[in-house]
């Protein structure tokens, strides 16, 4: 377990280097920061005072190996646009982010799970037919075009539930959150139920897969020889062999969820940390637009750590000291 620890903990912080020269490439080439931050009318010698306190005075290695030290220091900078640490413009928006992914996938696998062993265990009946239709339906949605459907429908046409915002939070150790309250939670539904929506299809379509090919495995068939009930083979012994890679899509979905909900969160007007990189985008922050994208990375390794260490608990056969081989 500590050689593999030890071997993942390195494989980051290459990931994270190999990154963050790609990322910090990509946004030095797009736009020029220093025509959305410094006005026109000022001095040539104030614009050159401007631009060495933003740093853009200096070339891009040098930017680069500022950004470097600041990171090693666990510093991302600070914002152009507000001169706010970065850091704490992220922290303030991850618990609106972090709610809204948990919220989709808790939606998306309470609602993919149980439809997909249905449509597995009876893939010819009409309610299976359907719900392969309906899985196939939710990936050729588009995130945007549905979510604005659903304000059209739910918020505009019946008036059930808000059109945008975050709405009253609660304090929940020490983080404000919507859920705690009815009011709260209905803001939270429509741009939950939004990002939900294509990962529901897609563990719906995994789970559904799994069954089928998991019900002709000899293990089910000793267990219906012995008289077990539908419920109990479908519920313990074909769950429980599927479950590596539910939790695998979950994992990478929950991932996916959080960096690409800055199409939800801007329809819906959610306050996350999506809206916060396409405010910065438009300003060309670079400081900020750098730190997120390196927070996402940050959070794919983790989830992926966490996924490889569930492996092991699902699977007694899969051991960590052999994963990689």
């Amino acid at each position: 377990m500590f050689f593999f620890l030890l071997r993942r903990l390195a494989q980051s912080v290459a990931v994270l280097w190999f990154m963050s020269v790609i990322v910090f490439a990509g946004i030095y080439v797009v736009g020029d920061p220093a025509s959305m931050m410094i006005p026109d009318n000022v001095t040539p010698e104030m614009r050159d005072q401007m631009m060495a306190a933003l740093g853009l005075d200096k070339p891009a290695y040098a930017q680069y190996l500022d950004f470097a030290g600041r990171l090693l220091d666990g510093s991302l900078g600070r914002s152009f646009a507000t001169g706010l640490p970065v850091t704490e413009l992220l922290a303030s928006r991850l618990p609106a982010t972090l709610e809204l992914a948990v919220a989709a996938t808790v939606i998306a696998v309470v609602v993919g799970l149980p439809l997909g062993l249905v449509a597995g265990r009876w893939p010819t009946t009409p309610v299976g037919r359907a719900l392969t239709f309906l899985s196939s339906l939710g990936f050729s949605l588009p995130t945007f075009w549905l979510g604005l459907m659903l304000i059209m429908v739910f918020a505009v046409i019946l008036g059930w539930l808000p059109s945008g915002g975050r709405g009253p939070t609660t304090a929940l150790f020490g983080l404000q959150v919507s859920f705690m309250t009815w009011d709260g939670l209905r803001y939270l539904l429509l741009p939950a139920t939004n990002l939900a929506l294509f990962n529901a299809a897609m563990i719906m379509r995994l789970a559904r897969s799994s069954t089928r090919e998991a019900l002709l495995m000899d293990y089910v068939k000793f267990a219906r020889a012995k008289g077990l009930g539908q419920g109990r083979l479908i519920g313990v012994h074909v769950l429980k062999n599927i479950m590596i890679p539910i939790v695998t899509v979950v994992g990478i979905n929950f991932g996916g969820i959080i960096a690409f909900s800055v199409v939800t969160e801007t329809i819906f007007g959610w306050p996350g940390m999506g809206k916060l990189l396409i405010d910065s985008v438009n300003a060309l922050d670079r400081p900020v637009v750098l730190g997120y994208l390196l927070f996402v990375v940050l959070i794919y390794l983790v989830i992926n750590l966490v996924v490889d260490l569930m492996y092991s608990w699902l699977d007694p056969r899969v051991t960590l000291g052999t994963e990689s081989s």
